[in-house]
């Protein structure tokens, strides 16, 4: 007969947390559900159930640890079945129970009841302005209520629901499927444990009915775009008088006509007057702010510097989004678009004429650092 420690391959110094390790591993890979009814994978499926069965009780351990097989195998021992009058059931519970629920019988202590309502989800979307200040928001939400007629029984008033003769009233069944006694909700009452037998006229027995209703709902101050909101309890009511499902509304943040949001950072683009950019001074730009910090109005001064060009940025400290878990706000970041003067009269194009012949390398660094670069790109294209 084979070693138990070479069976889950461990050593004899494991502890009681690496030998379940290996008996999962090893039990989920020789299963016989999973090898077509192999009967090599069967064979070694109880031999490794055999194992664990002793190995994972300390007494028998100890036993087999000090006399080898014989200290398990006689009367107080695993018995001619090898398990030693356990219930290979119960094994896949203390192991499995964690992972697979239902299909090993479920968790220990699990009690049946009315089943909770479903989560629900709603979408909703926000302006830029709410997102940045937060804002309360009414919603209408069809969902689940409990049938004020009924209170919730689904039975006709003047009658009660009667208790489910196939599962006693537990709501839940159990089968013994070879070396598994697989539970599950009762097929007859859907797990409930009653049955209507006079149902009521309103809600046709479910003991719900659906209705809108209008709930009010917070928008925190900092949300972004994807954000999800949890309203507990606000979701379908649970069958039969069982606890509500949850409501989760997703947010989506319309685009906006003059920001465009990079984390905590408002991106902003702002025309400025060609005469402006050249000479310096001072634009407005729109910004979320508003109150003191901007004279009450939801725009902001923003000094513009001597000889700006297009795509220059200017970066306001504080002036941003506010941070949804801090104190912290981000920026808000102006970039200028240099505009050039469109519909001249002839004064002003003689002007412009005259600006211009005025005008040498040192007032157009760039133009002549690029018409440099050009010719040495011709000289070397044309070999001239």
């Amino acid at each position: 007969m084979r070693d138990y420690y070479d069976t889950l391959g461990v050593s004899r110094a494991c502890d009681a947390a690496a030998l379940k390790v290996a008996f999962r591993k090893l039990a989920m890979e020789h299963h016989p559900d999973r090898n077509d009814g192999c009967e090599d994978a069967s064979s070694r499926f109880k031999e490794i159930n055999e194992a664990y069965s002793i190995l994972s009780d300390p007494q028998k351990r100890a036993a087999y640890d000090r006399y080898g097989h014989a200290g398990v195998n006689g009367p107080n021992g695993a018995g001619a079945n090898g398990f030693g009058g356990a219930d290979v059931n119960d094994i896949f519970n203390d192991v499995f129970g964690d992972v697979f629920g239902e299909m090993f019988g479920g968790r220990r202590g699990q009690q049946s009841g009315p089943a909770r309502g479903q989560d629900l989800r709603y979408d909703l979307e926000i302006s830029l302005e709410q997102a940045y200040a937060g804002a309360e928001v009414e919603i209408t939400v069809p969902a689940a209520i409990t049938c004020e007629v009924c209170t919730g029984s689904g039975a006709k008033p003047g009658t009660t629901p009667t208790v489910c003769g196939t599962c006693g009233g537990a709501g839940r069944v159990r089968a013994t499927q070879g070396f598994f006694a697989v539970e599950r909700a009762c097929p007859r009452c859907g797990g409930s444990g009653q049955l209507v037998l006079d149902p009521c006229t309103t809600c046709h027995g479910h003991g719900q009915v659906r209705k809108e209703r209008i709930l009010s709902v917070r928008i925190p101050a900092g949300v972004d775009d994807g954000a999800r909101i949890r309203l507990a309890g606000e979701g379908d009511g649970g069958a039969r008088g069982g606890p509500r499902g949850d409501l989760y509304i997703f947010l989506s943040v319309i685009p906006h006509e003059l920001f465009e949001r990079d984390g905590l950072d408002l991106l902003c683009t702002v025309p400025v007057p060609m005469a402006t950019a050249v000479l310096g001074g001072e634009i407005e730009a729109p910004c979320l702010l508003g109150g003191e910090a901007c004279d009450g109005h939801c725009r902001i001064d923003v000094k513009v510097p001597e000889g700006s060009q297009t795509g220059k940025t200017i970066r306001l400290k504080g002036k941003g989004m506010p941070s949804l878990r801090s104190r912290q706000r981000g920026d808000l970041v102006v970039e200028l678009f240099i505009e050039t003067p469109t519909q001249l009269t002839a004064r002003q194009k003689e002007l412009m004429k005259e600006f211009a012949g005025s005008c040498g390398e040192k007032q157009h660094p760039k133009s002549a650092n690029f018409v440099g670069k050009a010719k040495r790109f011709w000289e070397e294209v044309t070999g001239g």
